[in-house]
C-alpha cells in the first residue's frame, strides 16, 4: 500500500513538474508575443505620428529664347564693323540684282526649239515665207530672232543665195550670243569682290588688334579679342556672299550653254530647210 502510494505521488509530481514547464514556456511565448505586439504599435504609432515630408516643388524649367535668323545675322553685322559689312552688303545686293535679271531674261529666252523648228520648216516648204516671218516675229528668244533673219533673206530677191543666208545665221548667231552672256561679267566682279572685302576687313581687324596690344602693353586674350572678332566675322561674311553668287552664277551659265547648243542646232536645221526651199539660190 506504501509502494503503491508511494508510485502515485512520484507520477504526480512528475506530471505536476511536467505541466509547471509548459506552462512556463506559453507564458514566455506570450511575453515574447506581447512584447512584439508593442513594439509593433509603437512603430506604427511613431509613423503616424512623424510628419510627411513635404515634397519640394520643381525647379521651373527655364527654356532658353533662341534668337532669330534676322537679329542675329543684324548683330553679328554690327559686331563686324558696319563700315566693312555695308561694303560686303552692297555686293550681295548687287550681285544678286544682276543674277535675277539675267535668270528672267534666259528663261524668257528659251522655247521648244525642235517644235518652232518644225512649224517653221512647214511653212517654208508651203511658200508661206510671210507667215514664216511672222511667227519668228512673235517668238520671243534668240531662236527666232537667228530664224527671222534667215527668212527676211530667203524673202529677199538678193540676199537668198545659201552663202548670204549661212552668213547672216552666224552671224546673228553671234550677236545672240553676246545677249546672253550679257551682265555676267558684273556678277563675276562681285564674286571675287565679296571675300577681297572680307580680307580687307581682317587685315585691319589685324591691325586693331596690334594696336589694342600696343596700348595696354599686354598679350591677353581680352585685349586682343575685339579686334580677331572684326577680322574673323567679315572673312566669313564675304565668303558667304560669294558662295551665294558663285551658285547663281554656275545656274546662268548652265542656261547659257543650255540655250547656246538650241541656237546651234536651228541654225543647222535653218540651211536645211533654206536650201529645200523654191526661193533659194542654190
Amino acid at each position: 500500500m506504501k509502494k503503491l502510494f508511494a508510485i502515485v505521488a512520484m507520477v504526480a509530481a512528475c506530471s505536476f513538474g511536467a505541466t509547471s514547464t509548459v506552462m512556463a514556456q506559453e507564458e514566455a511565448s506570450a511575453t515574447d508575443t506581447t512584447t512584439l505586439v508593442a513594439d509593433s504599435a509603437a512603430v506604427d504609432s511613431a509613423a503616424v505620428e512623424e510628419p510627411a515630408a513635404v515634397e519640394e516643388p520643381a525647379a521651373p524649367v527655364v527654356e532658353e529664347q533662341t534668337e532669330s535668323l534676322h537679329k542675329a545675322l543684324k548683330t553679328k553685322f554690327i559686331e563686324g564693323d558696319a563700315g566693312f559689312m555695308s561694303l560686303v552688303a552692297i555686293a550681295l545686293v548687287l550681285g544678286l540684282a544682276f543674277c535675277i535679271e539675267r535668270v528672267i531674261y534666259l528663261s524668257l529666252a528659251q522655247v521648244n526649239t525642235r517644235k518652232f523648228a518644225a512649224e517653221l520648216a512647214s511653212l517654208v516648204a508651203a511658200g508661206k515665207i510671210a507667215d514664216a516671218i511672222q511667227k519668228c516675229k512673235n517668238t520671243r528668244g534668240p531662236v527666232a530672232q537667228i530664224s527671222l533673219k534667215a527668212m527676211n533673206c530667203l524673202n529677199s530677191n538678193d540676199q537668198n543665195d545659201i552663202a548670204t543666208i549661212e552668213r547672216t545665221i552666224n552671224m546673228e548667231a553671234e550677236v545672240q550670243g553676246s545677249y546672253l552672256e550679257e551682265n555676267c561679267s558684273w556678277i563675276t566682279l562681285f564674286i571675287a569682290m565679296a571675300p577681297s572685302l572680307g580680307f580687307l576687313g581682317t587685315v585691319i581687324g589685324m591691325v586693331m588688334a596690334f594696336d589694342d596690344i600696343q596700348r595696354a602693353g599686354d598679350i591677353s586674350p581680352t585685349v586682343v579679342a575685339g579686334g580677331m572678332k572684326v577680322a574673323l566675322i567679315t572673312t566669313i561674311f564675304g565668303i558667304v556672299v560669294a558662295l551665294i553668287l558663285q551658285v547663281f552664277y554656275n545656274y546662268i551659265l548652265s542656261k547659257v550653254e543650255a540655250l547656246t547648243s538650241n541656237m546651234e542646232e536651228a541654225a543647222q536645221e535653218l540651211l536645211v530647210m533654206c536650201v529645200k526651199s523654191d526661193k533659194c539660190k542654190k
